[in-house]
């Protein structure tokens, strides 16, 4: 039996989800979809032209499921620009990394990064905080952290 697939770090989602060739209708166009993580990993390496183990442990995974991730994004990118194709980027298995807390002094509740040990709270300074996620990723994550 194989291990379920965890989800890769992702800093943040696209701002443009679809690209197209200019002058033909998306309606005659046949479409591609770049996973959020293929989009990741192409940014991670190629703009931010970080290492493969850099990339790998920023998106929380092996090298090699990162140059498998990397391979596939590249070959629809390329086929989508030889053969003139739309793309759309969505979906995939991806964690933006962030939990919900709520402060136990006054109640506030923000967003923070899982990775951060210690949460200040906005509103009142405290550092007294918990994860009102419920997902198991989250929950396991956070327990993971903290305990390091």
């Amino acid at each position: 039996m194989s291990r379920p697939t965890k989800p890769r770090k992702v800093e943040d989602l696209p701002v443009y989800t679809h690209f197209k060739p200019a002058g033909i209708p998306f309606a005659r166009l046949e479409e591609i979809d770049l996973l959020i993580e293929e989009l990741e990993a192409m940014r991670l390496k190629d703009l931010e032209e970080l290492s493969q183990e850099e990339c790998a442990q920023k998106m929380g995974i092996s090298r090699q499921t990162f140059q498998l991730i990397i391979d596939v994004a590249r070959k629809k990118v390329t086929r989508a620009l030889i053969q003139g194709l739309a793309i759309r980027i969505e979906g995939g298995n991806y964690t933006l990394n962030l939990c919900q807390y709520e402060c136990l002094a006054c109640g506030e509740i923000y967003t923070g990064p899982y990775e951060q040990l210690l949460h200040q709270c906005p509103s009142c300074g405290s550092y007294q905080a918990r994860c009102r996620m419920q997902e198991d990723f989250c929950r396991e994550t956070c327990m993971k952290s903290k305990n390091k």
